[in-house]
């Protein structure tokens, strides 16, 4: 099996990050799957974007959770990332989700749950809710920080595979997998490079895999896929490593 290339908030390192030209780049580039975030609005709506603040990414200051979907939909989320992207607004989740539908994408779609920080009330059931009334061509995996968002997901819907995200603190990863909650860990790879030999069997996403160097270490040792900013180069390597 070939190592997966999930690509890191759309084509971040070539488009702006969680935009829909990154989305259509990564397809472009041939990426496995997608990887992106959600967070809520104020008025409940479902918003991808990395940062709980908008600051990092866009012409505006504040929390995602303080603005409504039209406030939000007034920034600009692209000229921050290059002049060539003014005037790139904010998706929703349904915005992305029908941009697949219309590429007919058929990989991963991996949606992290942005409940570390902010506990947004009622995400997971709106996220499932939404699923739950959508049909989608693509493959559906939930990821997250926060493992009580990764256990209400997993009783929502037992059916969606969940992994679980973290940097160095694998507890909380390794009580969800005895469980049968998660089935597979995303790590950042500087830990899986110290730890990965000690790790259960369990299929390894790390992130963020952006030098060739780590992504012939994946290659290697054939990890389920890797969750990089560079698509296309991942898709370079991989052919060179593992013939495909």
């Amino acid at each position: 099996m070939l190592t997966q290339i999930i690509a890191h908030r759309g084509s971040k390192g070539t488009r702006p990050e969680n935009t829909l030209p990154a989305f259509i780049a990564a397809i472009e580039d041939g990426a496995d799957g997608i990887e992106t975030d959600v967070h809520l609005s104020r008025d409940g709506q479902l918003i991808i974007m990395h940062d709980e603040l908008v600051d990092r990414t866009t012409n505006g200051t504040g929390r995602i959770v303080d603005h409504t979907l039209a406030e939000l939909k007034q920034l600009d989320a692209g000229v921050k990332y290059a002049s060539a992207y003014a005037g790139t607004r904010l998706p929703t989740l349904d915005e992305v989700v029908q941009l697949l539908i219309q590429y007919n994408f058929t990989g991963i779609f991996n949606l992290e749950i942005k409940t570390n920080k902010i506990h947004y009330e009622g995400i997971e059931d709106l996220v499932a809710d939404y699923f739950n009334h959508h049909q989608v061509p693509f493959t559906l995996i939930y990821s997250s920080f926060y493992g009580k968002s990764i256990e209400r997901l997993h009783i929502l819907q037992p059916e969606v595979e969940s992994d679980s995200l973290f940097k160095t603190k694998v507890q909380t990863a390794k009580r969800l997998h005895a469980q049968h909650i998660v089935l597979g860990y995303h790590p950042d790879i500087r830990w899986v490079r110290v730890h990965w030999l000690l790790l259960p069997k369990v299929q390894l996403r790390p992130w963020t895999v952006n030098t060739e160097r780590d992504m012939r270490f994946c290659y290697r040792h054939r990890f389920a896929g890797l969750i990089t900013d560079y698509p296309g180069l991942a898709r370079r390597i991989r052919k060179q490593v593992q013939g495909g």
